[in-house]
């Protein structure tokens, strides 16, 4: 059978024109037209729509081919012609009857799948023959929330005007598509977004992050000062987790974003989180020297404790990693016991942060 993939692949109308094969009783050819190929349990149908063979498509639905067929991804021809861009194949689908808003595996639509791409002209065709753009995959994304992880502004644009209420939505762990552009640094989508929808400042999704946190976290500081200036979010807001932007540049070791708090915010860099810590045991926790040594040098007190009377030196140890141990010690992070009596050097557990204590002095009882 592989002939026939190949032929398809290739969009080899004459090639399927030519077969010599059974014909049913009104003289239309049966052969393999539903036949799914074993390694992806592609149809010929689904290879046509992908690859844009046009003719070729026509000729296999016109010939009785299922449309409907789902090859192991749960994806059916229409899945395949929308996310591949091909205008032409998607609109010979949909006058062919196909579900507008069929389900491939994980409930994606054929629209969601255009709006990861720049489809514009697919998308169009989508919401012509009834797409839903309210529909949510499995993890409660719409296409909106798509287009908006994309960052195709022409594609936001469009689905907003086609339903102006496509921007109040949110996932199932309660992401909006504010949350989404931010993340990904749409400067655009993001503007778009706060100019259209009515999103509170600093809106949490189910672990307390914010859409600045997001931005700040990525590194899109334009993204975030646009969230400041046209939402007045706080750089003080805490997660779930009392991680604030700040901590959580730290914690993904963004530079660019902690010098932008630091520097251009004016953010204060020992600003402590409701469990006592700071930007510099978040850090140590990670192993981000680049941050820890901008922190130190931006005045980041090395010695204070959180609410447990631990340093960062102690939460450095705790985590093995020794050039921070290193680094803390050669900036006067001193050796002494947290509230429970537990000194950094009893953390340590790699031969070279054992060694590393052992060349310091006696730790402070």
């Amino acid at each position: 059978m592989d002939e026939y993939f190949k032929a398809a692949q290739h969009g080899d109308l004459e090639y399927f024109k030519t077969l010599t094969v059974n014909t049913n009783n009104e003289g239309k050819p049966t052969w393999t037209l539903n036949t799914q190929y074993d390694k992806s349990g592609d149809t010929v149908l689904h290879i046509a729509a992908r690859c844009g063979h046009l003719p070729l498509l026509q000729y296999l639905i016109d010939s009785g081919a299922d449309i409907e067929t789902s090859n192991l991804d749960g994806k059916r021809p229409l899945h395949e012609a929308a996310q591949a861009g091909q205008t032409g194949c998607v609109e010979s689908l949909l006058k062919a009857g196909a579900q507008v808003d069929s389900l491939k595996r994980a409930d994606w639509t054929p629209l969601m799948l255009a709006c990861t791409k720049d489809n514009e002209d697919v998308i169009r065709l989508l919401l012509k023959f009834g797409a839903s753009v309210h529909l949510r995959n499995k993890d409660g994304w719409t296409p909106f929330h798509i287009a908006c992880r994309e960052g195709h502004i022409n594609i936001v644009q469009l689905l907003f005007t086609h339903d102006n209420s496509v921007w109040n939505t949110a996932s199932k762990n309660k992401r909006t598509p504010l949350h989404t552009a931010a993340l990904h640094g749409c400067v655009p989508v993001v503007s778009f977004l706060l100019d259209k929808g009515s999103y509170p400042p600093d809106s949490k999704d189910s672990a307390g992050t914010t859409p600045l946190m997001d931005a700040i976290r990525s590194g899109h500081t334009h993204v975030a000062e646009t969230l400041i200036s046209r939402q007045k979010a706080s750089v003080y807001e805490e997660d779930n987790f009392g991680l604030q932007p700040l901590h959580l540049a730290a914690q993904s070791g963004c530079l660019t974003s902690v010098k932008f708090l630091v520097e251009s915010l004016k953010v204060k860099v020992d600003s402590r989180s409701s469990k006592g810590f700071t930007a510099l045991f978040v850090a140590a926790k990670e192993g981000q020297l680049s941050v820890i040594s901008f922190l130190v040098a931006s005045g980041s007190d090395v010695n204070l404790t959180d609410n447990k009377g631990r340093t960062a030196l102690h939460i450095a140890a705790g985590a093995q990693h020794s050039k921070t141990c290193q680094f803390l010690l050669q900036h006067r992070a001193v050796i002494k016991a947290d509230n429970s009596g537990t000194t950094p050097d009893m953390l340590s557990r790699k031969p070279e942060v054992c060694r590393l204590f052992r060349n310091y002095q006696t730790p402070e009882k």
